[in-house]
């Protein structure tokens, strides 16, 4: 056992934020935490790569809050690619921040414009945006950004899959030279140093986790299933398990009809898309946290913005277009040390996405053998498949079929 393990005194945080900590009950440091708020302290650009789950938005936040405290006329700008993370990041702000006297505003889209713009004339020293919207606000003159001295961009690999790259180049060029630039990302594709290298001056890199790797707490398990058995194969799986259960499916379509399906099969189940509405997406949530919904199903725009301890179980109905989306979406379970399991599903002709999940995390999936399956539907009902939208089963089921446009 280490007779001197990790803790936040030490790293150069001021008294005031440590006796903040010290009431939450926070006493040691992730290791990213670790690692960076010393660094960011003192005013270095930073490259923070770790696994989701981490702890990186206090490794950025509490240098940031500190930088306020200290220069009252500073303000900073946090960017990320969901609503759901900028709550969630606002909300960790909030917890450490208010007591000091700090102030944010959080600009989002979905929400009334009205409501921001009276956050925006409380003067507050963070921003916290998606880049839509924020460029909505810059468009308005709303805000300005020259007393910007802390811009973090917070899940810049997500941001750029998410087709962010354009609006990045409009708010980047028009914060000020003299700043502190604080890159996290769960990963660190190529073009993400190429970000850090036009944005950032000379970045300290701080990577906890080599990029691609999986939650260490996660045990991972991998189904060949066929589509049509996979529906059936998840009803089993959620009688064996009684805890939290988050799947991921790859469309809006195929989440909102199993969500269907599973309540009418007595599951307290809610869906969580892009189709929802804010309030909706929400109540989802917090539902989700609070126990009156015990199984959410998502695509990936939760895989980054779900923060909820204790999930037990993730369950990847859908294997992800992408091999990245793999590792956050498993990172959803097993998040600051506690154990978590995940499962995957995937059809016989999926061998070479698997291939490619396992060769970005250097690791080979379990493949476990199907179990006995409860009885197919009668012959006369259809097997829901919940992966494809209505028009393509059906053009998978009638090739000839066509479905040209009418002149």
């Amino acid at each position: 056992m280490n007779p001197n393990p990790p803790s936040f005194y030490g790293l150069g945080i001021a008294p005031s934020i440590l006796a903040i900590l010290d009431a939450l009950a926070l006493v040691t440091p992730t290791p990213i935490q670790e690692q960076a708020i010393p660094q960011a302290i003192e005013g270095k650009d930073i490259m923070g790569i770790a696994q989701t789950g981490t702890g990186k938005t206090f490794a950025f936040g509490i240098p940031t809050i500190q930088h306020l405290l200290k220069n009252p006329r500073h303000r900073a700008l946090v960017l990320l690619p969901t609503r759901e993370l900028a709550e969630q990041v606002n909300e960790s702000f909030h917890t450490i921040g208010a007591p000091l006297g700090i102030k944010t505003a959080i600009l989002i889209g979905g929400e009334p414009m009205g409501k921001q713009l009276r956050a925006l004339a409380r003067m507050p020293q963070v921003v916290i945006a998606t880049p839509g919207r924020l460029i909505d606000h810059l468009a308005q003159k709303n805000l300005t950004l020259k007393e910007i001295r802390i811009a973090v961009l917070d899940e810049a690999d997500r941001m750029l899959d998410m087709g962010f790259a354009p609006q990045l180049a409009k708010i980047l060029p028009l914060l000020p030279q003299e700043r502190q630039t604080l890159l996290f990302s769960a990963t660190m594709p190529e073009n993400i140093i190429a970000m850090a290298r036009a944005y950032l001056k000379l970045p300290l890199r701080v990577e906890i986790a080599r990029s691609g790797t999986a939650a260490k707490d996660v045990t991972q398990e991998l189904f060949f299933v066929p589509q049509p058995e996979k529906v059936r194969l998840l009803e089993k799986i959620l009688q064996e398990y009684r805890g939290s259960v988050l799947i991921f499916l790859r469309t809006k379509f195929a989440a909102k009809k199993l969500a269907a399906h599973l309540r009418a099969l007595g599951h307290t189940a809610a869906e969580l898309h892009s189709n929802r509405s804010l309030n909706q997406r929400r109540e989802a949530l917090d539902g989700f946290k609070k126990g009156r919904y015990r199984i959410v199903v998502a695509t990936d725009i939760a895989a980054r913005g779900i923060d909820v301890n204790n999930i037990e179980l993730v369950i990847n109905y859908d294997l992800p277009t992408v091999p990245e989306d793999y590792i956050h979406r498993i990172g959803r379970t097993g998040r600051a040390g506690s154990a978590g399991h995940a499962i995957s599903f995937a059809r016989p002709d999926q061998r070479r996405d698997v291939r490619d999940i396992e060769r970005l995390m250097r690791a080979t999936l379990q493949v476990s053998r199907l179990p006995l399956l409860p009885p197919p539907p009668a012959s006369h009902i259809r097997t829901p498949n919940f992966s494809l939208p209505r028009r393509n089963r059906f053009r998978h089921q009638n090739p000839k079929r066509s479905f040209r446009r009418r002149r």
